[in-house]
């Protein structure tokens, strides 16, 4: 008999001829330790079945609303990590010389650094920490684009301001989705009304359209160089555009 045959009682009636487990029923046994005592295991059939229900929901819940999880690839040498720092280090630069005209605008130019602050820490990050800073990562750009909304709209419905600072820190993938959705479309009627603005908006959609391409690349080939830095610098352009939203 295996080890595991052993640590499973359910596994080893099954295997033994003639015998079924019929599921929800409950099978207990005994076992001797080497010191004398008893050591009690229970199985249940149902309780098995249950985690492979669950499992499959899992695999089949896309992946935007899954919670994030905390990435392994990247910054597998040095050199990698030093661009990777050194290209999170605009997105404070951006924010240091972003407006600061009213409350909104002040959240959105700290959020910015946020952001720098909370990449950098990420890429320098190793061991079991680097998942919970991933976190901190992707949850801190979610808070920027919040504020950015916030910023160029004044006034946004109050349901879903309250329903991205629920799921903020549970799916900040998808919060970034939602309010960067509602940037594009008020930087695109804006660009409409003010000539001096549409340089900006074709700048801005190019270096967005670009940095959509390295983020999806990035996931994809996570082995190749360097394309997490290259998507570091594309949003830090659409960025730097954005804030003349804000002049």
């Amino acid at each position: 008999m295996s080890p595991q045959s052993t640590l499973n009682p359910c596994r080893t009636l099954e295997g033994m001829h003639g015998v079924h487990v019929v599921p929800g029923s409950r099978f207990e046994s005994e076992e001797t330790t080497q010191d004398g005592d008893f050591a009690h295991s229970t199985c249940t059939s149902s309780a098995i079945g249950t985690n492979l229900s669950m499992q499959r929901v899992w695999q089949h819940t896309p992946p935007c609303l899954k919670p994030i999880q905390g990435c392994i690839h990247g910054d597998r040498n040095l050199a990698e990590t030093a661009v990777n720092v050194l290209t999170s280090l605009p997105f404070i630069v951006l924010g240091i010389h972003a407006p600061r005209k009213n409350l909104n605008t002040k959240l959105y130019a700290n959020s910015l650094i946020g952001v720098g602050v909370a990449s950098s820490l990420y890429h320098c990050s190793r061991g079991k920490l680097r998942k919970y800073l991933r976190w901190a990562d992707y949850t801190m750009i979610a808070t920027a684009t919040v504020c950015l909304s916030r910023a160029i709209r004044n006034e946004n419905p109050k349901l879903l301001m309250a329903a991205s600072a629920v799921f903020l820190p549970i799916q900040p993938l998808m919060v970034s989705a939602v309010h960067t959705g509602m940037m594009e479309v008020a930087f695109a009627k804006r660009a409409l009304k003010d000539p001096e603005l549409r340089m900006a908006h074709n700048v801005h959609k190019m270096s967005s359209l670009l940095g959509g391409v390295l983020f999806i690349a990035d996931d994809v080939f996570p082995r190749t160089p360097y394309l997490h830095a290259a998507w570091h610098l594309a949003a830090a352009v659409g960025v730097s555009t954005c804030n003349k939203l804000l002049e």
